[in-house]
Order: structure tokens, then sequence, then C-alpha cells
């Protein structure tokens, strides 16, 4: 299986493990985690192949198909199918997210030398706080996210590996995983401790603690910098696809 088709693959996997809903629509399948509506990944309308539809019928697809829940989420597995509505999406409220996922294929390099550790789920809770509120708007209440995100992350024998200056928690990486597969699933860093090669050593870090793993992914913003730190990492773009979310109270 070419390295795409083992992205697209491990994206599928990672939803029907979590999700409870699984149907079928002309263009896709629309799937719903009923236990965890305010996880955004697992409440989403996918969408494959071209479906050469308005974004009028895409949003109304994702109204029928989300109905009941506050946000709306659309994920095309193709990107140029994404980019042909983009721009209608994007006016009517829909934020567009370009990933690159990417597979560990190279050497990694030598470290910088920056001392991380293991740590349990929780020590970085307060961290987990801070990046939910760089990710969204501050009326949204991170808790019920992260409560949901904890219990499915339990489920996936996690790992969550931290750095510390001075004793105070700065940033952390975690890793999940499915079987023999597995995700550098986050990684976050203060604002104020960004630039030193602290996001650098905790993907060092994550890397070599996931390196039994037949297939070790990571996803970037396409269009964002970590990218380019990932490649130097030894990791390679296998598929781009497009996420468009629109927000509670949108």
């Amino acid at each position: 299986m070419d390295p795409g088709a083992r992205a697209r693959r491990w994206r599928w996997d990672a939803m029907t493990a979590v999700c409870d809903v699984s149907e079928p629509w002309e263009h896709g399948t629309v799937m719903r985690a009923t236990r965890y509506p305010d996880y955004y990944d697992y409440n989403v309308v996918w969408v494959e192949g071209n479906p050469a539809m308005s974004a009028d019928q895409l949003i109304a697809a994702a109204d029928a198909g989300l109905n009941g829940l506050e946000h709306r989420r659309l994920d095309f597995e193709r990107a140029d199918a994404a980019e042909a509505v983009r721009a209608n999406l994007e006016s009517a409220g829909f934020q567009a997210t370009r990933l690159s996922w990417m597979l560990h294929t190279e050497p990694l390099p030598a470290d910088a030398g920056i001392e991380t550790d293991d740590v349990d789920y929780d020590t970085v809770r307060e961290l987990r706080v801070a990046w939910h509120h760089e990710e969204f708007p501050p009326e949204i209440d991170p808790s019920n996210y992260l409560d949901d995100a904890r219990e499915v992350a339990m489920k996936r024998a996690v790992q969550v590996i931290a750095a510390r200056d001075g004793g105070d928690l700065v940033g952390y990486a975690q890793i999940e995983r499915i079987g023999a597969t597995a995700e550098v699933d986050q990684v976050y860093v203060l604002p104020g401790h960004r630039g030193g090669g602290l996001g650098a050593a905790l993907t060092h870090a994550a890397i070599e603690a996931a390196a039994d793993a037949e297939d070790l992914w990571i996803v970037a913003d396409d269009e964002g910098r970590p990218k380019e730190l990932y490649h130097r990492l030894g990791f390679r773009p296998a598929w781009t696809s497009v996420e468009f979310l629109r927000l509670p109270g949108a």
C-alpha cells in the first residue's frame, strides 16, 4: 500500500475506533461519536473524491449529517476538490485547514541535548488549556473537549513527554497508538518559550519513544512552518487533506 493510502487508512481507523455512527451519503460518509459531541475530529461529514457540489450544497449536507450538533465539519480527502469551494465556504463562516499527513521515513538526526521526561497525562492539563485558548475563541469552554480527548487518548496507549524550564512545565508532546501504528498527536510549547528548540526536542523524543511503530505519523498545517521542522526530523508528506470547521456560534 502506498504512503498516501496508508495515511488515509490511519485516519479512517482512528475515526472508526471512536465513532459509533457511520452512515453513507452520496459522496462519502457521515461519522459521529455520540459520546463526544464536542470532539470535532470525530463528528464530521467525510467527502470522498470530487463531489462537484456547490458550497451551499455541501453546507446542506453538513446540516443534515450533523443535525443536533453545534458545529459543522466537512473533511475532504482530496485537496483539489476542497480548494474549488474553499473561498465560498470561508465566506460562510468555515475555517479551512490544509493538513499534510507526514510519515517518518528518514533517519533521525542527533538531538540538541534538551532534557525531556515522561509524565502522566493529567500533568500537562494547564498546557492543554493554553493550547485550546490559542486554537479556539475564548468563549468556547475547553472543559468538555479536554475531558473527551482524555477518554479517547486513554484507549490508545497514550504517552506524554514534557519539557520544563526551572521546574515549570512549558511544553509537551503526545503519542497515541492503534495496533502497530502510532501518531505524534500533539506538540505544544508555551508562546514565551518558542524559538529555542523545545518543539524540536519534544518531537525528537516522541519519535524515539515510538521507534517500534510500523508506521509513525505526524500531521502538520500544510500552510504553516512546523512542516519544515518535521521534515528535518525525518518526516515526509504522504497525503494532503482539507478540513472545514464552522465553530459554534459562527
